[in-house]
């Protein structure tokens, strides 16, 4: 089995590996697969296979799962921790948020421990941010609209790749991924100029920030199409059923990262009313 993906690649070869072991994905109805036959011992039949393989259920469960356990975060996080601490609290939680996040990404861990730990610390940093624009700086109904619009492009994507409007080309993800650097590289340096006094206009309201933001949540938005190729790769390549975990985290992340870009994109424009 072949993926341009590499990661997907490495993980196929691992699940490979566990089927040499005995493990081989289900037939139809619950049956055993062809590709691999269990191992016997003194002629009798095997036991069925502990390891499952990963199915798209199983990775819309794990996403809605991971959705929840974010917004209740969220909702706490909003409640519970006073205007005084919000500042520190967001700044905390979006640094704890990236390491986890980029430990998932670089390891492909498929812990899920460290996942719903990811969703827990950024829901705090998402519910802080929303409780910021809607309550501190007074644009009020900004985080429906924001939620509305997000779920909305996702649902958008979703249908888009579903009908192959956008597919996962070599040449689309290599460009897609490039995309994301570039503009992760843009946000450190405008984050590292910010803290020394130095505004570059990326996140002041003005034209260039609304260039900005659009640019972020068209490239948040086609990281969908990445993400539903990997779970479409995943299943063909019959990964084991914990790397749904894995594959709901990358959703999860595209999904944080386009809120946030709207919302503060709603509040460019709201800021000039």
């Amino acid at each position: 089995m072949k993926t341009s993906n590499p990661v997907l690649a490495r993980l196929g070869q691992a699940a490979e590996r566990e089927r040499a072991a005995g493990y081989a994905p289900a037939g139809p109805y619950g049956q055993p697969g062809h590709g691999q036959p269990y191992p016997t011992a003194a002629g009798y039949p095997a036991a069925p296979p502990t390891v499952a393989p990963m199915t798209i259920d199983d990775v819309v469960v794990k996403t809605v799962t991971l959705l929840g356990v974010t917004g209740l975060s969220a909702a706490a996080a909003w409640v519970l921790v006073p205007d005084a601490l919000l500042g520190i609290t967001m700044i905390g939680s979006a640094i704890v948020g990236l390491v986890l996040g980029l430990i998932i990404s670089f390891s492909r861990m498929a812990n899920p421990a460290l996942i719903v730990g990811y969703a827990v610390i950024e829901g705090v940093f998402v519910g802080l941010v929303s409780k910021f624009f809607q309550v501190v700086a007074g644009y009020q109904g900004i985080v429906l609209q924001a939620v509305v619009a997000t779920f909305g492009v996702f649902f958008l994507m979703a249908g888009l790749y579903k009908l192959k409007v956008i597919r996962a080309t070599p040449k689309f993800t290599r460009g897609l991924i490039a995309a994301m650097a570039g503009v992760f590289a843009v946000m450190m340096i405008n984050l590292v100029l910010a803290l020394f006094g130095v505004d570059t206009g990326l996140r002041s309201g003005g034209p260039i920030a609304i260039i900005f933001s659009l640019i972020c949540i068209v490239v948040a938005s086609l990281s969908f199409v990445l993400s539903f190729h990997e779970v479409e790769e995943g299943v063909r390549l019959g990964l084991p059923q914990r790397y749904s975990w894995v594959a709901a985290f990358g959703i999860l992340v595209s999904l944080i990262w386009l809120y946030i870009e709207i919302l503060r994109l709603l509040s460019f424009f709201q800021g000039d009313d």
